[in-house]
């Protein structure tokens, strides 16, 4: 794949930063939502696809994108298909932290040192390619307010979005209430995003170990609401190193 075209775990990131003050929202349940993300750029690019609740790999060729070359691999090495909320609920390390060093390569974001409690160094991220991200949300914002179905990766970002609850973050209050339950339903708009973001709250919502039972298009039964989590947290954990690479990822404990 190309890397002229952004990937939904960066445009989720994206999405989740604070303008003003360089912290991501959500920080917990958006680890979750870059996994998951990661899942569905690779169903978009042809190399994996859904069987049932589980993930099967159809094409173990790389993408070019070191990051989902690895996740790939670690799904080809499982040999059989794994369900989705196995692989999203799996311990990780670094994936928020590699997609941030990634991005700030790129130059659309760029780090600001600082220290927590005037003790611990923290790292948190700008965006420095504004338009980008408004462009990002311009493509959320007209699926939400044209009511006309978006296309699968503005679906699944979307679906991603709601998943890790950014709704309350990109609509806050009771003015935006109405527009969080618009993004909310786009999840039926995209099979592998649904798929991808219930098996996100299942995780949050402590259920992953049940199989999920009269699966829809969307890959559950029905839109599930999100765990409650923090608004708001430092995207650096206390002296965090930026050493990640954009090619590093933990293993993932699929079962």
């Amino acid at each position: 794949m190309g890397r002229s075209r952004r990937t939904i775990p960066e445009e989720l990131l994206l999405l989740a930063l604070d303008p003003t003050t360089g912290t991501t929202a959500q920080p917990q349940s958006l680890d979750l939502g870059l996994a998951g993300a990661q899942l569905v750029e690779l169903a978009l690019a042809g190399r994996i696809a859904p069987d049932g609740d589980r993930i099967a790999v159809v094409m173990a060729r790389p993408t070019g994108d070191p990051t989902l070359d690895s996740a790939l691999e670690l799904l080809r090495r499982r040999g059989s298909p794994v369900r989705a909320v196995h692989w999203i609920g799996g311990p990780r390390l670094g994936l928020r932290q590699t997609y941030l060093t990634h991005l700030e390569r790129c130059g659309m974001v760029h780090a600001v040192a600082g220290q927590m409690c005037g003790v611990l160094p923290t790292t948190r991220y700008q965006a420095t390619e504004t338009a980008i991200s408004r462009e990002i949300r311009a493509r959320l914002d007209n699926a939400i307010r044209t009511g006309v179905p978006p296309d699968p990766r503005t679906a699944a970002l979307a679906a991603l979005a709601h998943a890790v609850g950014l709704g309350k973050h990109l609509y806050p209050g009771n003015e935006g209430r109405s527009s969080r339950s618009r993004l909310r339903d786009l999840i039926r708009h995209d099979p592998m995003g649904g798929l991808v973001a219930h098996a996100v709250m299942d995780v949050q919502n402590g259920v992953a170990a049940q199989p999920r039972r009269n699966a829809g298009p969307g890959g559950g039964s029905g839109t599930r609401k999100a765990a409650a989590h923090p608004t708001a947290d430092a995207t650096g954990v206390p002296g965090q190193s930026r050493r990640h690479g954009h090619g590093s990822m933990a293993r993932v404990g699929a079962r």
